[in-house]
């Protein structure tokens, strides 16, 4: 297991260099997310080269989470609003924002000819 996580590493350092060789920004190809879940351990792909519905489900419902958590903290919760508004809203918000990030990040993929992870030979 312990030569899985080294492989893995390895690679991700790699992609990472090419990433950057590429010409995308570090925010984008490393974001904040992804190097938590890096550093906890999560073998996850940078988000160039994952797939479009891990992205939009990740990205999505981080998202969706954090920021009805944020807006019932300050907001919502001062206003009585209903449990279920609250849900919907952050399944829309969490499904708005996870598909925009997949498609901004599938079209900077193919606009600067980035392999998806599964077809990343370094």
């Amino acid at each position: 297991m312990a030569r899985e996580a080294t492989e893995f590493d390895l690679r991700l350092r790699q992609a990472l260099t090419l990433l950057e060789a590429k010409g995308v920004r570090k925010s984008t190809y490393a974001p904040p997310l992804f190097r938590l879940l890096w550093k906890l351990g999560a073998r996850v792909p940078p988000p160039h080269m994952a797939g479009f519905a891990f992205n939009s489900l990740l990205m999505g419902g981080f998202f969706g989470v954090f920021w009805s958590l944020l807006m019932w903290l300050m907001l919502w919760n001062r206003q009585g609003m209903p449990l279920a508004i609250v849900a919907t809203v952050a399944l829309l918000a969490g499904a708005l924002f996870g598909l925009t990030m997949a498609w901004y990040l599938h079209y900077h993929a193919r606009k600067y000819a980035i392999p998806r992870w599964r077809d990343f030979n370094p």
